[in-house]
């Protein structure tokens, strides 16, 4: 099986286009330029979908909450794009039914010729119709809901998926189409010629400190809440175009809901969307949605975001969430396309969509959008490339690609979610049955998995593997630090490490998985 884990860039290579990003984005657009036969490369800071892109609601969707504030158009496209997500990444994409509990019967109504329209928005995409429920029937399907004074509900279908799988996925698709993608591959600068455009990167090897440049037609940029730091490479003056804002996710114990469906909150008390979502069997609750002047790799939750979404969830489940029965608390960065002007503390005024611009000759920015429309926003990207550097090259062939795994997906076994890979890391783990132990007596991975990750999904780090290979840490923390010694210890005999590397990492990355517990993060990071 081909894969760039161990890809060097040499001192000095030449590309058609270089992308700079490794998050859904800009894989999506280095899969959209090397199947036009453009010569791509990808270089990321970090891990593939370390930001934003690994810490998402989990929601392929058309976006109701736009629906409601008339943005048509963006819906309409988003639904498209959420069939063919679910078409080319079957193992991944999962059918989900979420149930609106209604408490007047104005909110019934409301609802319900709201989410008509959603359906008949997605035509032939369409994932399932909606209908009401009655009160007897909405406490059968959703038993953790709070009865007191509900009229019934009603139940909606959208798309449900894994970010980070899918982000590992889409690089390696890139790759078996010829891209070179390197990760722990940071831009140091921007390489521009006497006239001022920007011809290239300077790059640093953050894992072994070697440097290179290389040389391409065009440079995207399309590094999420980075991007004003790209932008200031080129020009230290340029405008700011993206505002974050800040993303909160909490992990709950599944008994909280007891549902397979998803619950959807439309209107907190500030006027936010609250979600429910069962994932990896447990539950995901959130998002907080709060504007911040700075933005970080690992950011984190204020206090008052936890308080919220406990303090929303409790108004709605019959057992009431506290801070003990969190376990894991997690958040992410929305690049926001910054407004012209008005107010930028209102991330309601702040574009959902997203903005694509010629930054500089030689250079284009990517900025805002979502998870469900990557595929589009990178074919814009590419198509604005091809025009801009006149490159020659064929028309998209996404909309109809297959991303690597892809399969058809029953969710009951735990490697269902490598899709066709299933059977292959079944294999290894017969050549290798000295492997088959559980990495963790609750969880049903195994030691097997991490090899998979380190020889062919371009993991480097324990972090890499618990993180976004396996998602141990977006799960349950405490669970993550347990597994984190035997994790390094494969790592290690895997990249012929000693047992110093072994002890930075777990140190390392007990460090980090504190910050995902939310007694650790309220007692030492966050104001009482």
């Amino acid at each position: 099986m081909k894969t760039a884990s161990d890809y060097i860039l040499p001192a000095h290579s030449e590309w058609d286009i270089i992308i700079i990003g490794g998050g859904a984005t800009g894989l999506g657009t280095a899969l959209d330029a090397v199947t036009r036969g453009l010569k791509t490369l990808l270089v990321e800071q970090s891990d593939f979908a370390k930001g934003t892109s690994s810490r998402s609601t989990k929601l392929v969707h058309g976006g109701v909450r736009y629906l409601a504030q008339g943005d048509i158009g963006l819906v309409k496209r988003a639904l498209k794009e959420r069939g063919l997500l679910q078409q080319n990444a079957s193992h991944l994409v999962q059918h989900e039914e979420f149930i609106i509990p209604c408490y007047s019967w104005f909110s019934v109504i409301k609802y319900l010729t709201g989410l008509t329209l959603y359906d008949w928005l997605a035509g032939k995409f369409s994932f399932g119709k909606s209908r009401f429920f009655s009160t007897k029937e909405t406490l059968q399907r959703m038993p953790g809901i709070r009865s007191k004074g509900l009229k019934g509900s009603i139940s909606y279908y959208d798309g449900k998926f894994d970010d980070a799988r899918l982000a590992i996925n889409i690089a390696q698709t890139a790759v078996e189409q010829g891209a070179t993608i390197c990760n722990y591959t940071k831009v140091t600068n921007l390489i521009k010629n006497e006239s001022g455009a920007v011809t290239g990167i300077e790059i640093l090897h953050i894992l072994n400190g070697n440097t290179a440049k290389a040389k391409g037609k065009v440079v995207i940029n399309a590094t999420g809440v980075f991007v004003d730091d790209i932008l200031a490479m080129n020009d230290p003056t340029s405008k700011k175009l993206v505002r974050p804002s800040q993303g909160v996710h909490i992990v709950l114990h599944k008994a909280f809901l007891q549902s397979h469906a998803a619950l959807m909150i439309p209107k907190t008390s500030d006027g936010r969307v609250l979600f429910a979502v069962p994932w990896h069997d447990h539950l995901l609750v959130g998002t907080t949605d709060t504007p911040l002047n700075e933005h970080a790799l690992e950011p984190r939750a204020l206090k008052e975001e936890v308080d919220f979404i406990l303090n929303t969830a409790g108004d709605y489940f019959q057992k009431v969430p506290n801070e003990q029965d969190i376990l894991s608390v997690f958040s992410g960065l929305r690049p926001l396309a910054a407004p012209a002007s008005g107010d930028e503390n209102n991330t309601k005024e702040i574009s959902r969509d997203h903005k694509l611009i010629v930054s500089a000759k030689g250079l284009i920015t990517i900025t805002g959008g979502k998870w469900t429309t990557y595929r589009s926003m990178a074919e814009e990207t590419v198509d604005l490339a091809i025009s801009h550097a006149q490159l020659k090259a064929t028309t998209c062939k996404t909309q109809n690609l297959n991303i690597h795994g892809c399969s058809a997906f029953n969710g009951n076994h735990y490697l269902d979610l490598y899709g066709s890979d299933r059977e292959k890391i079944e294999k290894l783990a017969a050549e290798l049955p000295e492997f088959n132990q559980k990495l963790h007596p609750d969880f049903s991975d195994s030691e097997i998995q991490v090899i998979w990750a380190a020889r062919y999904e371009m993991a480097k780090t324990v972090e890499d593997v618990l993180s976004r290979r396996l998602r141990i840490l977006f799960i349950d923390a405490r669970a993550a630090k347990m597994m984190a010694p035997k994790v390094a210890a494969i790592l290690a005999a895997e990249f012929s490490q000693d047992e110093s590397w072994q002890i930075e990492q777990v140190k390392a990355f007990n460090l980090l998985a504190d910050g995902y517990i939310y007694g650790h993060q309220n007692s030492e990071q966050l104001p009482n």
